[in-house]
């Protein structure tokens, strides 16, 4: 059942044996649009005992309000935020100090979770020995812009982060989703959790990272049959996030966006030069220029079905893969420069030291990428 948090006299983060089975920690910073409709999904969880915790990240909205509007849902404020620390990492720590329960499932204020996930996660997660269980929500997508970029966007990081090579303990590929962590906690204390991640913006990758070098199992796979998720919910969130992440999620964000360049333009240069030959009755040519065309898309298309989109997200996307370029080359210039801006805040300069774009991916991509 659902604990109040008032239920109990320990000290913050205090475990007992009438500690929850779960705690659920959601960071929050100015979340009014989602939080309700996250929380509902959560609050009415059945078949494991949990406590629900939010964060309040210096909100300036209703976030709190409505957070504290539910009545078995403890709201704490995110500790302050040190230079040089991100606001992410550091709600998420907040958190992990407040909680009881023997397991941690982070998750974003944007998700929406499915009847009776929770319990499942739990047994899925004792099923395959995880330390670390992550679910790639079902990710929800309206308007152009969202259908075109963001099939692009997870069929590229499924083909980078293969869930073979995550889920092989011999592989050092590591992954996980911060809209849906589950981690034991012992395991995350242990690796000294967020807290030791003050600096990154790619977290839940980074503790992933340490889950898997400090030899504990990591379980990640595609989770659409327990949390979805609208990411983001216009064009200007959707840039400004990607800026972000984009760079670091690949080894080599350059190498990428030349090769998807130039994949669009055989495409486009293919099927335009198909359609004038055919209209100046040179067969020969369209058959060849059509040909290549159509097999360079074929091949296209089912990369990005594979990243669990409907119909007509993935038939938009190949107007997403130039904007894709461009976001890959947005994201690799603005860590290069140190001007990451996410929530209100920018990330860079003397009191926070730009990432360098490959860095965190590359030595654990490169032994085992397979290429896309």
């Amino acid at each position: 059942m659902l604990r109040s948090p008032t239920d109990s006299k320990r000290q913050p983060g205090e475990q007992g044996s009438d500690a929850p089975e779960v705690s659920v920690i959601v960071p929050a910073r100015n979340e009014e649009d989602c939080l309700g409709a996250c929380l509902q999904s959560i609050v009415t969880q059945d078949a494991v005992d949990f406590e629900v915790i939010v964060v309040d990240d210096d909100s300036t909205d209703r976030t709190r309000e409505i957070a504290s509007s539910f009545a078995n849902v403890q709201v704490v404020h995110a500790a302050p935020l040190r230079p040089g620390r991100t606001g992410k990492s550091n709600a998420l720590a907040t958190g992990a100090t407040h909680a009881r329960g023997t397991g941690l499932l982070f998750t974003d204020a944007d998700t929406v979770h499915l009847p009776g996930s929770l319990g499942r996660t739990v047994l899925e997660a004792q099923a395959h020995h995880a330390a670390l269980l992550s679910y790639s929500p079902a990710q929800e997508v309206h308007g152009f812009w969202e259908k075109a970029i963001m099939p692009v966007v997870f069929a590229e990081l499924t083909a980078t982060f293969r869930t073979e090579d995550v889920n092989d303990p011999a592989s050092p590929v590591a992954a996980a989703n911060g809209q849906y962590l589950f981690i034991r906690r012992d395991v995350y204390e242990s690796i000294g959790g967020f807290a030791s991640l003050s600096q990154s913006l790619l977290e839940d990758v980074d503790l992933a990272r340490a889950v898997k070098r400090a030899g504990y199992p990591v379980y990640f796979r595609f989770g659409g049959d327990a949390v979805r998720t609208r990411m983001y919910r216009n064009f200007a969130d959707l840039r400004q996030g990607w800026t972000k992440n984009l760079a670091l999620l690949f080894p080599s964000p350059g190498q990428l966006a030349i090769k998807r360049a130039l994949e669009f333009l055989v495409v486009l240069v293919g099927t335009t030069t198909a359609l004038i030959a055919a209209l100046k009755n040179a067969p020969g040519l369209a058959v060849s220029a059509g040909a290549l065309a159509a097999t360079l898309y074929a091949l296209f298309l089912r990369r990005i079905r594979r990243a669990h989109f409907g119909w007509d997200a993935n038939l938009l996307a190949i107007f997403g893969l130039p904007v894709f370029v461009l976001l890959l080359r947005r994201s690799q210039l603005s860590h290069r420069r140190g001007a990451i801006v996410w929530k209100g805040r920018t990330y860079g300069g003397r009191a926070f030291p730009a990432q360098k774009p490959g860095d965190m991916r590359a030595e654990a991509v490169g032994a085992h990428r397979s290429g896309t």
